[in-house]
């Protein structure tokens, strides 16, 4: 069954690591779908029973994402809070429409994977900042993965860290 990655990030057409994922994945139609939520939803008014009724057909789900002040871009956040309703993701007998469904995040972040963590920039590890992600999937009993994250996008782009990506990208998400 294919896989349905959902992008989330507000500056497509400036990203490096994102958009040459995104390229990647369109090349593999019968693997998977990518679904730009920034694209669909330029005024952010998201269409809670087209989202809810996508997400219904998969069984693998990506959320894909750069880093971004420690979580989501915000757009992600008011798809969370407006398409995993009470009775649909959870609450009811009839709840829990993404239950059983892998789901996993795919980050890009700007700093080295070192400067997370103790000893970083930041006190906190990767782990640490996608926890509320992790809560939430075990909250609507989806089958939550450990994300797939892909550091230094602030000191290591170059055409050759951007290709090393995809394979690593591609074969975390065919694990799954």
């Amino acid at each position: 069954m294919k896989t349905l990655i959902i992008v989330t990030h507000p500056n497509i057409e400036a990203s490096v690591i994102n958009k040459r994922w995104i390229q990647e994945l369109e090349k593999h139609p019968k693997k998977y779908d990518v679904h730009q939520l920034y694209l669909a939803y330029p005024d952010e008014k998201i269409d809670v029973e087209k989202e809810q009724k996508l997400i219904e057909k998969y069984d693998k789900i990506i959320l894909q994402f750069p880093l971004y002040w420690f979580s989501s871009p915000p757009l992600l956040k008011k798809w969370f809070d407006e398409v995993l309703t009470y009775g649909w993701a959870y609450g009811s007998k009839s709840g829990y429409k993404v239950g059983d469904k892998k789901i996993a995040l795919a980050i890009s972040a700007g700093v080295d994977e070192d400067e997370l963590g103790p000893g970083g920039s930041s006190k906190y590890t990767l782990t640490d900042l996608t926890r509320p992600f992790e809560l939430t999937f075990e909250y609507v009993k989806a089958d939550y993965k450990a994300p797939f994250a892909y550091y230094g996008m602030e000191s290591n782009v170059t055409n050759e860290w951007v290709e090393n990506s995809v394979p690593k990208y591609l074969s975390y998400i065919d694990q799954l």
